[in-house]
């Protein structure tokens, strides 16, 4: 054997896997938070401001529980490079080392994380139980290491994934921007933008991924300028969707994202093949290099560099307080978009598989195994409880995937509020006028805070479901902001489009000197 080879253990690998997803799980990048805290300090947008907050306030509560900063603990993506002089001592893949690790991750009986990976993309879709599969790509380079990027990736932010092939000649900036215009807020800003340019379509969607786990610089970018044109694109990209204004949760403001991530492949002459992919406001991943030493040792972030955000100074403006357990429709009329409440009392919770459900018995003339009548419904599936937990990390999912039951459930079951993430689609906008039934959201991004609010937490239906169950919760004074009014206004639209009439305007009284 080669002086120049070393041997890594196939239990390394597994072990180190596993220890770099619960340590994602809790602990966000520091550059990341850096940058967010910058977002924080300068932002103008109460709301967006108020989000923020609750973002970097729930990642501090997260860093110290050692729990998931977001319900969603993603799929998870592995980026490996392993030198052609390491040698990897197992009987099993490589593939299946990675997923002995997200096993264990998955299944950590300290920090259960949320399987979400379903084995049947197209019939069955039964979830496996351990969030594997993972997604594994690996290349050959020189040297006698194995450098591992992990990752792990949330649905909402990935369903925004999109792809084109433009002309050679066409801008790449206008379509970016004109696409992230046209995502919504689903993704959870502020977070990342990643554009990969070149190679052929499954290549250009490779360089987006793997790019966007590189480090936040973009001040330092901005700093000294650009050295080629993907800097300048990546300073371009990052002024112009910011300038959109969508802004954190999409509420309008300042911030949509923290960087923007450009990566290049040579292609063919008549393409010009661009991937887009939006990272999330749970922005997780770690690179780490095996010797052949043993696993990694990971040592946690200095979290003195968290900034110290009390619940005090989250409440930007004036706060209503409701009881869910009086609620009447004449008082859910009276909420006004951007209105920050604080509900107390007794909610339900349901999501895609439970809505399905739903409806297949409300087409059948079958009663429904819980009374919605009077009720608030949470699109949520929380991560399980552990030690003296009600319930895990149980932050919002995106609300546009109920918006196909939206009008047999109102129409049918009589609920009086609904509350989930992002916006809704015109036609579930229909149906909350047409009910006159509210539509709330929470912040995605603060899961673990938002689980403090849960005071008591039971299964009434669908158990088999497992954390797409429905749920009875018992919340005490949780934050949540007025989307969509019983007349139609969503701050999803109104938020974004003032701030960019807002910064089109400075932006103007800047250039002529005002």
């Amino acid at each position: 054997m080669s002086k120049r080879t070393r041997t890594v253990l196939g239990e390394d690998i597994a072990r180190s896997v596993a220890d770099a997803l619960q340590y994602i799980s809790y602990y966000h990048p520091p550059d990341y938070i850096r940058y967010l805290s910058q977002a924080y300090a300068r932002e103008q947008s109460s709301a967006a401001k108020n989000a923020i907050g609750q973002i970097l306030l729930n990642s501090r509560m997260a860093a110290y529980g050692r729990r998931p900063i977001c319900q969603d603990t993603g799929l998870v993506v592995v980026f490996v490079k392993v030198g052609m002089d390491a040698r990897i001592k197992s009987t099993a893949s490589f593939a299946d080392l990675v997923n002995e690790g997200v096993r264990r991750a998955y299944l950590d009986p300290d920090n259960p994380l949320r399987p979400s990976i379903v084995a049947d993309p197209l019939a069955g879709r039964i979830n496996t139980r351990d969030n594997t599969p993972a997604v594994v790509h690996v290349d050959l380079v020189r040297g006698n290491q194995i450098e591992i990027t992990i990752a792990a990736k949330g649905g909402g932010s990935e369903n925004k994934a999109r792809f084109t092939t433009l002309n050679p000649s066409a801008s790449v900036a206008d379509w970016v921007v004109d696409t992230v215009w046209t995502l919504g807020s689903g993704w959870c800003p502020p977070g990342l933008i990643s554009v990969g340019i070149g190679g052929s379509a499954e290549k250009a969607m490779l360089l987006a991924k793997e790019a966007m786990n590189e480090p936040i610089d973009m001040s330092e970018l901005i700093g000294k300028g650009p050295s080629n044109a993907e800097e300048a694109l990546r300073i371009e990209l990052y002024e112009r969707i910011n300038a959109l204004g969508i802004g954190a949760q999409g509420l309008g403001g300042l911030t949509t994202v923290v960087d923007v991530k450009v990566a290049t492949y040579p292609t063919h002459v008549a393409s010009k093949p661009v991937a887009l992919i939006p990272q999330c406001a749970a922005n997780r991943h770690l690179k780490f290099i095996l010797d052949g030493t043993g696993p990694v040792q990971l040592q946690p972030p200095d979290l003195s560099e968290w900034p110290h955000i009390g619940h005090e100074g989250l409440h930007t403006t004036s706060v209503r307080r409701v009881n869910l357990d009086a609620l009447s429709k004449q008082e859910t009329a009276s909420w006004r978009c951007g209105e920050t409440l604080l509900l107390s009392g007794k909610m339900l919770t349901g999501r895609d598989a439970a809505h399905g459900r739903m409806v297949d018995l409300i087409d059948a003339g079958k009663p429904l195994p819980v009374d919605l009548r009077g009720r608030v419904i949470y699109y949520v599936g929380p991560v399980r409880a552990v030690r003296d937990e009600v319930v895990g990390p149980a932050g919002p999912t995106t609300s546009s995937r109920m918006d196909a039951f939206a009008e047999k459930i109102l129409a049918e079951a009589g609920l009086f509020a609904m509350l989930g993430k992002a916006e809704r689609g015109p036609a579930a906008i229909e149906s909350i006028v047409r009910h006159r039934t509210p539509y709330l959201i929470a912040v995605g991004g603060a899961a673990y805070l938002i689980s403090k609010s849960i005071k008591a937490a039971r299964i009434v239906a669908f158990e088999d479901l497992g954390m797409e169950a429905i749920y009875e919760f018992d919340v005490q004074d949780m934050p949540v902001i007025m989307a969509v009014d019983v007349e139609g206004n969503s701050i999803h639209s109104s938020g974004p489009l003032e701030w960019r009439k807002r910064m089109a305007a400075d932006s103007i009284a800047r250039s002529i000197g005002i």
